[in-house]
């Protein structure tokens, strides 16, 4: 079943379109407060986006690049602004298609309908596999990159290991053994002084973006990332 997520401020309209996907058997879900578009992106994890350009705040071409760094789903433009300037520049920012209002919702459901299979088949890949986020600190695992805030920062490819693994174990004690494992390559030699440095590295990467005291050491048993940034 795909999932459809619905970004218009239009709150009668976003729920009718939400409404009528639902009876054709997708899921369909519309934003709701436009300061959370990301979070909320990352949460439902949708195959498909719904994206009007005039928003509160920041415009939709502003948050379909905004997703793209996140993930190569299908984006969709639903607007009034019909000039073709417009249109081009929501191909530019990632758009993939653009659908003038007032529209047809059986003309909707069609473009969906081809989007969707352009874009999956029947080989359909699952969305955001290569980001990893904790309470708003963001990991691109294709880019060996953290962000958080907007603050972003580029780490070595043992670095990033390093903090994905304590990530991905977030409040729990990670063992040197694991953490060893993690950072291993076959290039390197890799022993308890490579991972000593990476450590000291990583919690350089993490203050980089504001985040300080998160790699915590437990004495005898490993070292353990704890949240001290916060939700955001």
């Amino acid at each position: 079943m795909y999932k459809i997520f619905v970004i218009e401020d239009d709150r009668k309209m976003a729920s009718i379109i939400c409404q009528y996907f639902k009876k054709y058997g997708y899921e369909a879900q519309y934003a709701i407060d436009f300061d959370m578009i990301k979070q909320d992106f990352l949460d439902y994890r949708p195959d498909l986006v719904l994206l009007d350009i005039n928003l509160p705040a920041f415009d939709g071409f502003y948050w379909c690049r905004q997703l793209r760094r996140l993930s190569n789903l299908p984006i969709i433009f639903l607007s009034a602004r019909a000039s073709e300037m417009d249109q081009v520049y929501a191909i530019e920012n990632g758009g993939d298609d653009y659908i003038t209002k007032p529209f047809h919702l059986e003309v909707l459901l069609a473009k969906v309908k081809g989007v969707l299979r352009r874009s999956y088949g029947d080989y359909a890949i699952p969305l955001n596999q290569n980001i990893l986020e904790v309470d708003g600190l963001f990991f691109y695992r294709d880019r060996n990159t953290i962000e958080l805030n907007g603050q972003k920062v580029e780490c070595s490819p043992k670095e990033f290991r390093l903090l994905i693994c304590l990530a991905e174990h977030v409040e729990n004690i990670v063992s040197r053994d694991k953490l060893l494992e993690a950072i291993w390559d076959e290039i390197d030699f890799v022993d308890d002084n490579t991972l000593n440095v990476n450590i000291r590295r990583g919690r350089r990467r993490l203050e980089d973006i504001g985040i300080t005291d998160a790699i915590q050491t437990v004495r005898g048993q490993g070292y353990c990332l704890k949240k001290s940034w916060g939700p955001v």
